[in-house]
């Protein structure tokens, strides 16, 4: 980004004076200070392109900042600042529909993108998004003719050429589905499947959303894409390994299919799945493994809760899975050590909510929202009491040894 200094000789009432401290500002880091300056300057020179341009830009820059802490729909606000002052200027609308996507304002993020495009034409960059708001917006058909669009103009574009072959595989299934809807859930489920049961998984999935937001304090606003598979068109879309009960990864997948009545491992399964949904929104994607599953596994467990068989066995083996491997993927573990992986991460979870409370859970998730490591997120979390990560992490070890290892 360029921010331009002026060339006009500067006077002590001069709001080019406001524009070149604004400048050192920017350098220093001060963006909100360097903007005040700014908009007092383009107030006192409404038409002078210099001042506007580089208000404009700072804009972007508090736009982009803001985005990197998580704020996404703050941050497509700064971004309409900087449209507003160049209408025509199709970079700003694009910068304020990447916002408006990551809030997941996706009908919103389609029309800032539409209107982009009638400004400058298509590019590459911008038909990506654009059709990955159709994407997550469950209109697979014009994800890939925007998809299609964007490989004529750059053919070998790897992941357009893989989002483009996933949603095609999709669309294959998912056309022959039905849908049911509620105020926050679009169910898909098979042609010749009941209709009875998706109503019960809406139903099951509107209590989740009270539970769940209580618990954790956190209502997501978006409408949520849920996919009732057979378990073979399951395995097939997502390749998930063959221990996976659900998967969460901006849509609700579940390999239920074929499935007539709402149960209690049905009821589990939905109440699990949607906590993913709410520690995405918190956290945006970056939460440990552990702490992702243990919440969902703990919220999910309230319906249906079977024997920690495979901790207890490995606490009294000592062959609890280290903190590393918790924190990242489990898709590679088999089944065994996948089971035993949930058990840990739920058992971790409920020492730190019983001992510590729901809201250090929260102020965890809300830090790793900020892009805090896992580390700090936690040590700030509980820095009143003192303990870090490692702190609390071996205080519920000692806890397992006081309850398995006699």
């Amino acid at each position: 980004m360029a921010i331009a200094g002026t060339s006009r000789t500067a006077t002590a009432s001069d709001p080019l004076l406001l524009n070149d401290y604004a400048l050192q500002l920017v350098q220093k880091g001060e963006i909100e200070k360097a903007l005040e300056n700014l908009q007092q300057a383009s107030s006192l020179f409404p038409y002078d392109l210099v001042l506007k341009k580089n208000l404009a830009e700072v804009y972007t820059l508090l736009g982009n900042r803001l985005i990197s802490e998580g704020k996404y729909q703050e941050a497509a606000r700064v971004f309409d600042n900087a449209a507003e002052l160049f209408p025509d200027n199709q970079r700003y609308r694009v910068l304020s529909a990447i916002g408006l996507y990551s809030a997941k304002q996706y009908d919103a993020a389609i029309v800032e993108l539409e209107s982009a495009r009638g400004m400058g034409g298509d590019s590459v960059d911008l038909l990506l998004i654009l059709g990955r708001a159709h994407y997550d917006n469950g209109n697979l058909r014009s994800a890939i003719e925007v998809w299609e669009k964007a490989l004529e103009i750059q053919p070998g574009h790897k992941e357009i050429l893989s989002l483009t072959d996933k949603a095609r595989r999709e669309l294959a299934v998912e056309e022959k589905m039905d849908k049911g809807f509620s105020s926050r859930f679009v169910v898909s489920f098979d042609a010749g499947g009941s209709s009875k049961l998706a109503d019960s998984i809406l139903d099951v999935l509107e209590s989740a959303y009270n539970r769940v937001g209580s618990d954790l304090n956190h209502f997501p606003n978006m409408k949520i894409p849920v996919l009732i598979y057979t378990k073979s068109d399951y395995r097939t879309l997502t390749k998930s390994p063959d221990w996976s009960g659900g998967l969460y990864d901006g849509k609700i997948r579940l390999p239920v299919g074929g499935a007539s009545d709402m149960n209690s491992i049905l009821s589990s399964l939905l109440f699990h799945e949607y906590t993913h949904v709410v520690v995405q929104d918190l956290t945006s994607g970056n939460c440990p493994m552990w702490l992702n599953e243990g919440l969902a596994e703990l919220e999910g467990r309230r319906d249906f809760s079977h024997p920690l068989k495979e901790l207890e066995i490995a606490v009294k083996q000592k062959s609890i899975l280290p903190l590393s491997t918790m924190e990242r993927s489990f898709a590679a573990l088999n089944p065994k050590e996948a089971a035993l992986a949930y058990q840990q991460s739920y058992s971790f979870v409920k020492y730190i909510i019983s001992t510590f409370g729901w809201h250090k859970i929260k102020d965890i998730l809300l830090n790793l929202g900020a892009g805090k490591g896992i580390t700090d997120a936690v040590s700030s979390a509980l820095s009143d009491l003192t303990l870090d990560y490692q702190a609390v992490y071996q205080e519920w070890l000692a806890s397992l040894d006081k309850q398995y290892g006699k």
